[in-house]
């Protein structure tokens, strides 16, 4: 056991001179390379299997410590405000603004251009200006939610402005290659910092103030959100294609792509049928190079990077075998090369043709032919001859896919994903209104640049408010800029931030987004795939449309940052030391036998032995000379060693097998960091494409199993558990290994997010417009291994336990039977115990908070009109109460509101009512009253109203295992079965629940429950490490109880004994946030629609109920004409209307004269010129209304009469 990925042995096993643990062991251990399998065997027996376990225990928990749950969007963000913001300003380079065309201008040398140039950029932290003081306050993240404010802070960036004049002076040719040079003359130089906007600020990143603070607001905050405008707002990680590698399909046709995020280096190897030549039959298919938005023969750009001979061109190819399909493609090609350019083998002419078909594009490049082969074909290799090899292996991986030789690449395969976080998308962004601040910028400095026009500082032209605005507009409407392409917009990037309770808002923060262009046809995106392992739950996805498109990532899943350009320099040559030789730059010396090194998907180098080289790169990362987010995939069938150091690639904990003999120095240490244990090589962190070359076990015991006169696998990795393969929200639900996938699915994706918990610890300083909080939230009995890993360790419960997260749960621990109670549990409805609910099982508190807002003085001074000015206030109101309200027009703190009250007094100077009014079943006790200003000019008020809702009939329960029910009846104490002890159960749910769900998870933890209740020491329900049914039914039994949890109970009725035994235990159940309260709707007659006359919909307009074609269908079915009569007309929209009986056309009611002079009202027909033999007809007002609106396009409509 504990070989090395590539079968080589102990790689990393020894560890540099002189290092010492805190115990004062030396670590200085040189053990023989060719150490035999069996010695390893025995060292991992010696340390014993419970030592390793609480080792991957306290490795998991120094592990969540050190980087916790949310550290990607952090560190991503980071990385972009030290790195990435000055990266994106210097990818714009020099800007040249030439002067508006002067037609009084002759000459040249009155024209004025301007060259402008960003430099350093600075961010400050984030401030705010108080007006009381007139000076900045230090923003934190309490000051913009309270305030309704962005957390921003300002960017400073050094603009260098020359003006000057160009003068065309004749030259030396012999000298300068020109007849004619430009002169510049320097008019104008301005060189200063100015402010280019504000940034978003993520709350806990290095910009942030909350940082430094040893105790922030909420003990459950842990950052990495944005705040804008006072919404939390957050990013989700975006699945797109990585660019990091050569890309082969065959789905439009066979290709091969070289891509990068610059457009002119993408270069695309086509095999096409060559239908232009017409002595070549039965359509032969050719390779052709897209480039440059040109399309060339691949002979001819081998012959223009230097190629001498066609014989070289098929040795750079090195196909290898000979096939005849290979021989026809390369033969075509050339007749192909031949056709296009006949003389390409002479001197130059390649290149003249490339010259040619470059002119002819619709924007060529200002480069000449040379200079854009060596800029934009494969930038990182230098010589035309390496570039030359490196188009010769993308053609011979094109020939090799083709015959099958070599797979197509997966796009659904994580090795080809890259996750996008705050830092490439907030670049993203950036550069799309920087390039805006530009061209504006531009405009107006064309006209400062005539020559009777003085140039002014560089801030009167870069507007601030662009960058500024620009940011908050994509956070706030959640539209973000395409990944490619430039004029649109996609959605699902920024989203809010769930506050339900802190399991949601973590779960939030771990969300990856898949962005597909029609949900419909998606094929294979939505499935689970092999290489999801360990890295994004394969349980955690949402149902709907975007199932598999949404996916969370795994417990202990990293995202990797970018690594610094010096140190991806170093490991070049960190590289070379371990035996990689450069790339020669000819054509004609052969590489066989010698492997390829990408490094980022760049050709850096070959070598001889991959075997070696990749497990000597491997040791030098476990010795820490290579960064630890170092990915090393050796490929040997397609003789190539991939090294990968960008960001975005999703990393993983796994132990090295073969050095746990180092685990020696660790016995007896109780606690210790996560970050030795990197450096020591003990446990190292593993990417998608390296973990195909890893034999890992499934755990500790894999490792000590043997099997009988078999040779022992040799594992190079173990996982620290099996639950950590799943996301946050499904490792924490017991035994979820025993239930039916869509259980578990529907707990961790809705009921623990809509579970009522203790969603912050400082809702004095908030004001969310809606939250719920649980009077008792408690913890469950069971413990699981990821609840205990991110517990804290300062409360240890007895032997050394750590306690679990107390927020990851959000419910009670009720005692549940499982019996049928009168009837009134069927359809998964549940009987609750009236004295336990009155004893504050489940009792809640609803807060809402209602916010108005007035302009403030220094806007209402510019207001012509006064009777315009609306302030705060209490006047009579015709449109509510106003008792409750104090002269200021906020009710006083504890007044009790009911629906129909003014909540918020407002009035304009001319004695309009602006007040805001609680609407139809909206009620409660005022807890907070909050007056503040934002930074947009304006006052608001927040008004929070209480409201504390026990349960009651109709309310949804869960189950930690996906069994969710509404209350169906709530049963006297005394009536309830109880025990020979006298308990009695809180919960009756009906055995018919189990079955068809297939969640015996739920009767395990019931049983499990009881055994702890009762004293019992074990407790753990980790999915896939759960205890045997048998050790289960051995710790009840053991305290007195029957082994399989039944009891005998007694019917609290009559007394008498119940025949059937009962099961019944201790289970933790949720409250949902979905109330009868809250969805509870009924009207007798109310407001209609002014068009229509119909009912409105909404529910706090006191609206209609909603009778739709499938509840139609009932009453017809039931034969209740009349009902349906009265629902859809009487209670409706009914109304009258007149109709000649003579034309059929609909008649108005119009005052006419008569004969004697005399005046009358009443129906007439126009059409037919008479009051006679018209009858009144009832019709919906909706028919009525759909007759006149056709007769205003001149369609008139006859209706048929008859007596009912």
């Amino acid at each position: 056991m504990g070989a090395s990925p590539d079968g080589k042995g102990n790689v990393g096993m020894g560890s540099t001179s002189g290092e010492k643990f805190a115990n004062g062991t030396d670590l200085n251990m040189d053990i023989d390379e060719d150490d035999d399998v069996f010695d390893e065997l025995v060292s991992v027996q010696e340390l014993g299997e419970e030592f390793l376990r609480n080792f991957c225990r306290k490795a998991a928990v120094s592990f969540f410590n050190q980087y916790g749950l949310i550290s990607h969007q952090i560190n991503s963000y980071n990385d972009f405000i030290k790195y990435g913001l000055q990266n994106t300003f210097d990818s714009f380079g020099e800007f040249v603004i030439h002067s508006g065309y002067d037609p009084s201008k002759k000459g040249e040398g009155d024209w004025r251009h301007a060259r402008v140039k960003f430099g350093k950029v600075t961010v400050e932290r984030p401030t705010f200006w108080a007006v009381t003081g007139g000076n900045e306050l230090n923003m934190l993240p309490r000051h913009a939610r309270l305030q309704n404010m962005t957390y921003s802070s300002r960017m400073k960036v050094t603009v260098e402005l020359q003006v000057y004049t160009a003068k065309s002076v004749k030259s030396d040719k012999f000298k300068t290659g020109r007849e004619e040079i430009v002169e510049e003359e320097i008019v104008h130089q301005d060189n200063r910092e100015i402010i280019i906007g504000r940034i978003p600020v993520m709350v806990k990143s290095e910009l942030c103030w909350m940082n430094e603070v040893e105790k922030s607001d909420c003990d459950f905050d842990h950052g990495g959100y944005f705040l804008i405008k006072g919404a939390e707002k957050i990013f989700i990680a975006q699945e797109q294609i990585s660019l990091k590698r050569l890309w082969i399909s065959n789905i439009q046709g066979w290709t091969v792509a070289y891509r990068s995020e610059v457009k002119r280096n993408r270069l695309i190897i086509r095999l096409v049928e060559n239908s232009k030549v017409e002595y070549i039959k039965g359509g032969e298919k050719i390779l052709t190079v897209f480039f440059l938005s040109i399309e060339i023969p691949v002979w001819i750009l081998f012959f223009a990077l230097g190629v001498r001979s066609d014989k070289e061109v098929v040795s750079l190819i090195d196909y290898g075998s000979s096939d005849s399909s290979i021989s026809n493609i390369l033969f075509a090609s050339i007749r192909d090369a031949d056709w296009k350019c006949r003389n390409f083998r002479e001197e130059s002419a390649a290149l003249n043709h490339l010259d040619r078909l470059r002119k002819e594009t619709r924007f060529p490049p200002e480069e000449s032919v040379e200079e854009c082969l060596g800029k934009y074909l494969f930038p990182s290799l230098k010589g035309f001859k390496q570039k030359a090899r490196f188009l010769g292996y993308m053609v011979k991986c094109l020939l090799q896919a083709f015959t099958g030789h070599r797979k197509c690449d997966n796009r659904d395969d994580f090795r080809n994903k890259r996750l996008e976080l705050a830092g490439e998308l907030l670049e993203r962004e950036m550069k799309v209104h920087i390039a805006h601040a530009r061209r504006r910028m531009a405009k107006t400095l064309q006209r400062d640049l005539y020559a009777d026009r003085t140039v002014r500082p560089i801030e009167h032209y870069l507007d601030a408010s662009i960058v500024t605005n620009g940011l908050s507009r994509a956070f706030s409407t959640g539209a973000w800029s395409h990944p490619y392409k430039k004029m649109e917009r996609i959605s699902g990037v920024v989203a809010n931030l769930g506050r339900a309770n802190p399991l949601q808002t973590m779960v939030d923060l771990r969300k990856t987004r898949q962005q597909v262009q029609y949900t419909g046809k998606v094929g294979d995106a939505r499935y689970p795939h092999p290489s999801h392992w360990g890295k994004v739950c394969f349980l955690s996805t949402p149902d709907g449309e975007n199932c598999g498109l949404v996916k969370n990532l795994a417990t202990t899943a990293l995202v990797s940052t970018n690594i610094v350009k010096s140190v991806v320099e170093s490991i070049v040559d960190t590289l070379f030391d371990s035996g990689m030789e450069k790339v020669v730059n000819d054509t004609s010396s052969s590489l066989d036998g010698k492997d390829k090194v990408f490094l980022n998907g760049e050709w850096v180098g070959v070598c001889e032995d991959s075997l070696f080289f990749a497990a000597e790169l491997r040791r030098k990362r476990r010795r820490r000379e290579l960064p630890y987010q170092v990915e090393i995939k050796r490929d040997e069938h397609k003789g190539e060693v991939r090294i990968f150091t960008d960001a975005g690639r999703i990393l993983r904990p796994l132990l090295v097998v073969e050095n746990l003999f180092k685990l020696k120095a660790f016995k007896g240490k109780e606690n210790y960091a996560f970050q030795p244990l990197l450096d020591k090589g003990i446990v190292e962190l593993i990417g998608a494409e390296e973990e195909e070359d890893c034999r890992t076990a499934w755990g500790i015991r894999y490792l000590l199993t043997e099997v009988e006169g078999k040779q022992p696998v040799k594992y190079t990795h173990c996982e620290l558990d099996m639950s950590f393969l799943l996301g946050l929200s499904c490792g924490i639900i017991p035994f979820a290994n025993h239930d039916h996938a869509r259980r578990v699915l529907y707990q961790a994706q809705k009921h623990s997010q809509q579970a009522i918990g203790f969603s912050t610890t400082n809702p004095n300083i908030r004001v969310d417009t809606l939250s719920h909080q649980m009077y008792y939230p408690q913890r469950p009995l069971f413990h699981t291994m990821t609840s205990d890993c991110l517990g804290k360790s300062g409360f240890p419960l007895g032997q050394n336990r750590l306690e679990p997260k107390p927020e990851l749960y959000n419910g009670q621990n009720a005692i549940v039977a499982v019996n049928v109670h009168l009837g009134y549990n069927q359809e998964d409805s549940l009987v609750m115990n009236r004295a336990s609910i009155e004893r504050g099982m489940f009792r809640t508190e609803h807060v809402r908070s209602y916010k108005a807002e007035v302009d403030n003085k220094e806007i209402q001074e510019k207001r012509r009109k006064a009777e315009d000015i609306v302030n705060f206030g209490k006047t009579e109101s015709k449109i509510g109460r106003v008792d409750s309200l104090d002269d200021d027009g906020f009710p006083y703190i504890g007044a009790s509101l009911q629906s129909g009250d003014i909540v918020i007094g407002r009035f304009a100077e001319s004695g309009a009512d602006h007040g805001v009014k609680l609407k139809h079943t909206e009620r409660g006790m005022v807890q907070k009253v909050v007056l503040s200003s934002n930074d947009d000019g304006k006052n608001f008020a927040v008004v929070s109203l209480r409201q504390v809702r026990s349960p009651c009939l109709g309310d949804k329960f869960s189950s930690m295992h996906g069994q969710k029910g509404v209350l169906g009846f709530l049963e006297s104490h005394e009536n309830f079965p109880f025990t020979t002890q006298g308990i009695v159960p809180d919960i009756v749910i009906n055995p018919h629940a189990f079955p068809s769900r297939q969640t015996p998870g739920q009767l395990l933890e019931a049983a499990l429950g009881k055994g702890i209740a009762c004293g019992g020491s074990k407790k753990h329900a980790t999915p896939f490490s759960t205890l045997s049914i048998d050790a289960i039914t051995e710790q009840l039994h053991r305290v007195g109880f029957s082994r399989w949890g039944n009891e005998r109970v007694y019917n609290g009725r009559t007394g008498e004994m119940v025949r059937s035994l009962i099961f019944m235990g201790p289970t933790f159940y949720q409250r949902l946030v979905h109330m009868a309260e809250d969805k509870v709707k009924f009207r007798n007659t109310g407001p209609v629609h002014p068009l229509t006359r119909q009912p409105v919909a909404d529910r706090k307009r006191y609206g209609g109920i909603k009778f739709g074609e499938m509840e139609r269908d009932c009453l017809i079915a039931h034969g209740a004409s009349a009902n349906l009569h009265e629902r859809l007309f009487t209670l409706s929209d009914c109304s009258q209307m007149h109709v000649c009986q003579n034309c059929k056309n609909a008649a108005n009611v119009i005052e006419r004269t008569v004969a004697a002079g005399r005046k009358i009202r009443g129906p007439y027909c126009r059409v037919c010129q008479s009051g006679d033999e018209i009858v009144k007809v009832s019709v919906p007002y909706g028919a009525k209304l759909l007759c006149q609106e056709l007769f205003s396009m001149g369609i008139s409509l006859k209706f048929e009469t008859q007596l009912c």
